[in-house]
């Protein structure tokens, strides 16, 4: 790795680590202080290696650093050593109190006490999802800003909300129990697949930004299936979808950002690697008596990683949809169901289906019609897919739309 891309390698990969640890110390009243030693820690790394050159082990001096800033922080600070020796260290000896334990072991308990926290129902999901990049992740504002295609000010407001929420409920950072795990997993599963989500179906042009979305999603599920309290069915089956998804992401944008659909993909390009990893994680996810709308999903997305069109396929992911439906019906899950509908009963079938749906205000609603109609009624699919344009946001779904359109007009 070239020098001046070593620093932000590290402040992505370190940051998160040292933050979580702090906070695991100090208590969620305490974020904002966790939060500027360890800016003040990079910032000191900027500042010295550019003149001093990069040390050897630069991990290790950020650590090192961190600890040192810390113990100067509390001495500066008396009264909040002795508040925080009271409320979390009470019980151990004082040279101890003030020592920040930067072990591996000590890092993953520290970022799991913190998933469970920024996963707090107390506040909304895309507030976790913000809060969750921000401190988990190791994400700035202007990434995060980015990613939801919206301003700085929009994101700031979301995470200090959500950490206010946090502080007034006083909600404790530590390791989840038992209990706690079985109460809130699915929240924390929820908060991991959107974080995903805002990658893989990112609406932002910003590839490697989409990328390391979904690369911090599967390292937060990877957290936890490392943990034998949290390594549940469920979280396989997540990783495994996400594994699947990923696989396929070299192939699903061409050289100039525009979206390839899943039949135009080159499979070539597909990441049989990933694919392997899901396949492995989807048969550790078969344990238990419970299946989750992951283990569903995961089968889908499995599927898709047959490119042959045959019957047997779309069977198989017409018939995991239709369990999906039963299990937590959502209107897009019916959307896609009808695509295997048509591959498996026709597309007269399918479009009695999809109508039923009545998505009036969606435009993979009026693009899947007008695929659907085409080649039966082409007047018809060429309205649908002008409504699909009108009612689209981004330049890649309107280029998709509007290759349909021209390729319709060409066939009048």
């Amino acid at each position: 790795m070239e020098d001046n891309q070593l620093l932000p390698h590290l402040f992505r990969t370190e940051y998160r680590k040292i933050v979580s640890v702090l906070c695991y110390l100090f208590g969620i009243n305490h974020i904002e202080i966790a939060e500027d030693i360890v800016s003040d820690t990079f910032l000191s790394a900027t500042e010295l290696w550019s003149i001093k050159g990069i040390p050897e082990n630069p991990t290790a001096w950020l650590y090192t650093v961190a600890k040192n800033k810390t113990k100067n922080y509390l001495k500066r600070d008396a009264l909040f050593e002795q508040k925080l020796s009271v409320e979390i260290k009470h019980s151990a000896p004082k040279a101890q109190e003030t020592e920040l334990d930067l072990s591996s072991k000590n890092i993953i308990d520290s970022q799991l006490a913190m998933i469970f926290t920024v996963c707090n129902p107390c506040i909304s999901n895309e507030s976790q999802v913000a809060l969750a990049l921000n401190l988990l992740c190791g994400f700035g504002i202007q990434e995060i800003a980015d990613g939801f295609l919206t301003n700085k000010e929009v994101i700031y407001k979301r995470i200090n909300r959500a950490k206010d929420k946090l502080k007034t409920e006083q909600i404790k950072i530590q390791q989840p129990s038992p209990n706690e795990i079985d109460n809130r997993l699915d929240t924390v599963l929820t908060t991991v697949y959107l974080l995903f989500s805002e990658g893989y179906y990112s609406t932002s042009q910003n590839t490697i930004l989409r990328k390391d979305l979904c690369a911090e999603a599967m390292r937060l599920c990877y957290l936890l299936i490392e943990n034998s309290g949290t390594n549940k069915p469920a979280v396989n089956a997540l990783l495994a979808l996400m594994c699947f998804h990923s696989s396929r992401f070299e192939a699903r944008i061409n050289e100039i950002g525009e979206t390839i659909l899943y039949e135009d993909q080159d499979e070539s390009l597909w990441n049989k690697e990933l694919i392997n990893r899901g396949e492995q994680y989807l048969s550790l996810s078969s344990t238990g008596n419970k299946i989750s709308k992951y283990h569903l999903e995961a089968g889908i997305a499995y599927w898709h990683t047959h490119k042959e069109d045959t019957i047997e396929k779309w069977e198989n992911i017409l018939q995991l949809y239709n369990s999906l439906l039963i299990l937590e019906y959502s209107s897009i899950a019916a959307l896609n169901r009808t695509f295997a509908l048509a591959k498996t009963k026709g597309k007269a079938e399918a479009i009695l289906e999809a109508e039923k749906l009545n998505l009036s205000d969606n435009h993979f609603y009026y693009s899947l019609l007008g695929n659907l109609y085409t080649g039966i009624d082409n007047e018809k699919a060429l309205e649908h897919f002008q409504k699909a344009f009108k009612l689209a946001n981004t330049t890649a779904d309107k280029s998709i739309i509007t290759k349909n359109i021209d390729k319709l007009k060409v066939e009048r």
